[in-house]
């Protein structure tokens, strides 16, 4: 059976608190978010020790850790920032099994400078898709050496957005250090999405056989609202991540409040993944209970 999950960044609280909180809501896997308020996790504070501490306290309260947030913009055009964010990521890679888990997540980037979700003419580029690559190949031989996978989530802003660019990465990017977050709700446009079960069969068609770990959020039309959008989660110290919900046409709400067929986005999910974590987002703590009632409805539903 698939197995709800949730990011641990969507509790503001320290390491001991934020597991019991999680496990008080029946979840039973979680993404790791280096984010709480007693222990020190930001750049060059990462050790083994601490590693170790934040797995077995996961442990104790039957909450595994599945897979590891390494979210940054990794071909931010600036390189010295570049620079600093890759080599933080790299950081996260070599400690991902001291967290207990081989994979570390981040989205592809942006060569905007404003921010990691917004567009920029150079991503859909020969130019920008080379300079990813190089960095995405670097990152995934790093994983490699360290027993890691880096999973690619990509994002339509983004400089690997649309399916098609997806598979062109993994073709040119053929290693098993790289692997693939899925989050279907990522591939929608306002000229896809009224096309949605087209979309997702092409998604799990091509792309099936990369995927690690998934995400459940939702996706519908923005209206008037085109503005980067972002939500008010009650942790002043949230990540943008967390906050994020959309910008232009499409804003990307916490599931069951969109338009995605989650009914054929679980069905083709399970087709060869049939015990994948499939990790809540895009909510603030208080809609947690309905978010995980909603995709635990719709896993019995599927039989899944």
């Amino acid at each position: 059976m698939m197995q709800a999950g949730i990011f641990t960044g969507y509790f503001p609280y320290g390491l001991e608190e934020t597991a019991k909180k999680i496990r008080a809501l029946d979840f039973n896997t979680v993404q790791l978010d280096l984010h709480f308020k007693d222990i020190d996790l930001s750049a060059g504070q990462i050790t083994r020790d601490k590693a170790k501490k934040v797995r077995d306290v996961f442990r104790d309260h039957n909450l595994p850790i599945c897979c590891v947030s390494g979210y940054t913009n990794i071909i931010h055009p600036d390189k010295d920032e570049r620079a600093k964010r890759v080599g933080y990521l790299k950081e996260i890679i070599r400690h991902a099994r001291d967290f207990g888990s081989a994979y570390v997540i981040s989205e592809t980037g942006t060569f905007n400078t404003e921010s990691d979700w917004v567009h920029h003419p150079k991503n859909k580029t020969e130019e920008g898709f080379e300079e990813c690559r190089k960095v995405i190949a670097e990152l995934a031989q790093l994983a490699y050496d360290h027993g890691a996978v880096f999973c690619l989530e990509t994002y339509v802003n983004n400089v690997v957005g649309s399916v098609e660019e997806t598979v062109k990465m993994f073709a040119q990017v053929d290693h098993p250090g790289l692997g693939l977050l899925m989050d279907p709700t990522n591939y929608f446009e306002s000229h896809n999405i009224d096309r949605m079960g087209t979309i997702l069969h092409q998604v799990f068609d091509t792309l099936q056989d990369k995927i690690k770990i998934a995400h459940a959020k939702d996706v519908k039309r923005s209206g008037t609202d085109k503005s980067e959008k972002h939500a008010d989660i009650g942790d002043a110290d949230a990540m943008e991540s967390h906050t994020f919900r959309g910008v232009g046409e499409i804003e990307l709400p916490a599931p069951g409040l969109g338009e995605l067929d989650y009914d054929l986005y679980l069905q083709l999910l399970a087709r060869k993944h049939s015990n994948i974590p499939v990790i809540i987002e895009h909510l603030a703590e208080d809609d947690i209970p309905r978010a995980k009632k909603f995709l635990d409805g719709k896993f019995r539903a599927n039989g899944l």
